[in-house]
């Protein structure tokens, strides 16, 4: 904590700096939770937001009190004012709640999420937006990035208020949005099986979230592409064992990295071996075996690197360190991805264990240059020897991984529609092969559409009131 906050005030001026740790007192010296027989008290919005290296009162509460709750209980709530790349505000009503969750050890850690409708409304619908936070460090959270005033859009986190448009595509639908900061207090990135559980309890917290008044059998879709789609793939797979009481109608997932080592593998010495060395570094926080593999094997450059990394979001951790040897960072004999505890984490972090017992909605490119379609394709081939399995999996053959998250937007959002609506999706499974997905005129019409009522938002607006 004291060497993220280190780093952070590095970034902030001090100014902003002075007032958040002002902020920050005031904030714990509020009641962190209520009693079992009690709402939870909702906080008022803060001038100022705080990021979690600032605000251990709400992000990290006593571990006496996250044990004591059961997983996805919410322990504090405040309102949040939400804007587009932290200064154009959003007319909805939004929060953010504490809540438990479980590690991939089934151990109890503490898990935040923000909460989103529109305003005044009763919706009968929720989407849980796995962003794609591809970051180490707090600051580059979802919660604190789509937070007006906050400051993330400028210090690197360019992915957030991006797919936060997508966010609000839903909302003008009418539906609850619930927005889990799923790699952890510790920034784990890549660490799918955790992100899975604190999504599958952020959706808890927000169903039981009085103020955000969801409707009674409320239908629940979950959506993420790329690092969004690591979380959203696992949760749907854990759902039906860790929170098989939830309604989850649908799962939506893009660029989806099913096969961590095979990302790797192709990342070795390429334009994004960055992207993934901070993968590295985030598997490390969230499995002790593989971070006691790297700290003994990674050498004096690997681990240099590795610091710099160590406090950045997506857009430098991606973009400062290309072309990377990273298997020739690790002094092992022969390939390191033989190594047990590199088979272990990979083992342990790839798709296909289980069918989730939701449709599944697949896109990818196809070439992707990240994300190879080959190791999404083995996954497809996995559900589907299943005869209960459900997917609808389309390979994009014009685009790369940006351009198809875009241009796929729009269908993967009508089809998460129809499920939610109650419209059936078809048994079995089905594989297309499209050109162009931008194509697709009534995803690029409802793609226009968000957009567009994004940009009146601009203006104050409501977002999704009819």
């Amino acid at each position: 904590m004291r060497r993220n906050t280190a780093r952070w005030k590095a970034v902030l001026r001090s100014g902003i700096a002075a007032t958040a740790m002002a902020m920050m007192a005031t904030t714990a010296l509020l009641p962190s939770a209520a009693s079992a027989d009690e709402p939870v008290p909702v906080r008022p919005a803060a001038p100022i937001p705080v990021p979690q290296e600032l605000d251990p009162a709400f992000y990290n509460p006593p571990a006496d009190l996250v044990a004591s709750k059961a997983p996805g209980e919410i322990i504090a709530a405040r309102q949040v004012s939400v804007a587009n790349f932290g200064l154009i505000p959003l007319n909805v009503d939004a929060w953010q709640l504490s809540y438990r969750s479980n590690n991939s050890r089934d151990e109890a850690i503490p898990a935040v999420a923000t909460v989103l409708k529109p305003r005044g409304s009763a919706p009968d619908k929720l989407v849980s937006m796995q962003i794609a936070e591809d970051s180490l460090a707090g600051y580059c959270a979802p919660s604190y990035a789509v937070q007006q005033w906050s400051v993330a859009s400028f210090v690197g986190q360019i992915v957030v208020p991006a797919e936060f448009i997508i966010s609000q595509g839903a909302l003008q639908q009418g539906w609850g949005v619930v927005i889990p900061d799923h790699q952890g207090l510790d920034n784990a990135y890549a660490a799918g099986p955790l992100g899975g559980r604190i999504t599958l309890d952020g959706i808890r917290a927000a169903t039981a979230f009085e103020p955000l008044r969801l409707a009674e059998n409320t239908r629940i879709g979950m959506y993420g592409y790329s690092g969004g789609a690591i979380v959203t793939g696992h949760a749907a797979e854990l759902k039906q064992s860790y929170a098989p009481e939830l309604n989850i109608v649908a799962a939506a997932e893009g660029g989806v990295p099913a096969d961590l080592g095979v990302v790797l593998n192709v990342a070795n010495g390429q334009a994004t071996s960055g992207l993934v060395l901070a993968a590295v570094n985030g598997l490390t926080r969230e499995y002790p075996d593989f971070a006691r593999f790297v700290n003994e094997n990674m050498d004096l450059l690997g681990k240099g690197l590795s610091f710099v990394q160590s406090g950045l979001c997506v857009q430098y951790v991606s973009s400062l360190l290309p072309f990377l040897n990273l298997k020739g960072m690790l002094r092992v004999p022969g390939d390191p991805m033989r190594h047990p505890a590199v088979v272990d984490v990979i083992d342990k972090t790839r798709m296909g264990k289980a069918v989730p017992d939701m449709p599944m909605y697949i896109w990818n490119a196809n070439p992707d240059e990240i994300i190879p379609v080959g190791q999404v394709n083995t996954l497809v081939d996995t559900y589907c020897r299943n005869p209960s399995a459900s997917v609808q999996y389309t390979r994009e053959h014009f685009g790369e991984h940006v351009a198809t998250e875009i241009s796929g937007a729009g269908p993967a959002m009508l089809w998460m529609r129809d499920r939610l609506e109650g419209v059936p999706a078809q048994q079995g499974c089905s594989i297309t092969d499209a050109g162009w997905l931008a194509l697709d005129p009534n995803g690029t019409a409802l793609l226009a559409s968000t957009f567009g009522e994004t940009f009146a938002s601009f203006f104050g607006k409501p977002i999704g009131v009819k």
